[in-house]
């Protein structure tokens, strides 16, 4: 049997999963975290095969989540499961040591596929997300993205701004200081050439980092 450990802070779409693989002979869920570190907590007990693995979630999300798993012990295969399929979301990802990158929206079929395929070794990434990687290497240098310079923790704190959380809130989910936010949010500023959070957001729209079109106001 194929050990299954589910990460995604949102609870229909761990059913979801868990249904899907329920129905499948070789497989089994046997645990379900709904944060990065509860991820973290979990693996050293349970010892999965497998990890599917949300991005966006509570606390440290499943970038670092997924650097420290695989720090920890490397045989654990790390599948993304993510409504983010463009760049740098892929790339930083697979950077981390994820062996596999599917969407929230992949029919069962790809699931499972997947799911064999990382175990027995192999990589998996869907079509969507491969073409978008391809895509990013024939760019080129000329045409990476500025956030491309930002550290995993920067990147972080610059996906919170621009989804309008304060810092008192970024440092409640981060569990940083709002001394350390603040700095954090001032590093973004000047290596992106920006001046306050509503330019911050207009860029990430730009680029394709946002899913929504809503500003926060001017600081």
């Amino acid at each position: 049997m194929i050990r299954i450990m589910l990460v995604d802070d949102h609870r229909l779409v761990r059913a979801g999963l868990r249904r899907v693989l329920q129905e499948t002979a070789d497989m089994e869920v046997i645990a379900e975290a709904s944060s990065g570190e509860e991820s973290l907590e979990l693996v050293r007990n349970q010892a999965p095969d497998v990890v599917l693995m949300d991005i966006n979630m509570p606390g440290i999300g499943g970038l670092e989540a997924t650097r420290r798993m695989i720090q920890r012990n490397a045989a654990i295969k790390v599948i993304v499961v993510s409504m983010h399929l463009e760049e740098p979301y892929p790339s930083r990802m697979l950077a981390a040591g994820a062996a596999g990158y599917i969407s929230k929206d992949s029919a069962a079929e790809e699931v499972v596929a997947a799911i064999r395929r990382v175990h027995g070794g192999g990589h998996y990434v869907a079509a969507d997300v491969a073409g978008n990687l391809a895509a990013s290497l024939v760019k080129g240098p000329s045409g990476a993205s500025p956030f491309d310079q930002l550290s995993q923790r920067e990147t972080q704190v610059m996906l919170m701004v621009t989804k309008g959380y304060s810092t008192q809130e970024i440092s409640d989910r981060l569990h940083l200081s709002p001394k350390t936010v603040s700095t954090y949010r001032y590093r973004l500023f000047e290596k992106l050439n920006v001046s306050n959070d509503v330019e911050l957001t207009r860029m990430a729209m730009r680029y394709g980092l946002l899913e929504d079109k809503v500003e926060p106001s001017a600081p």
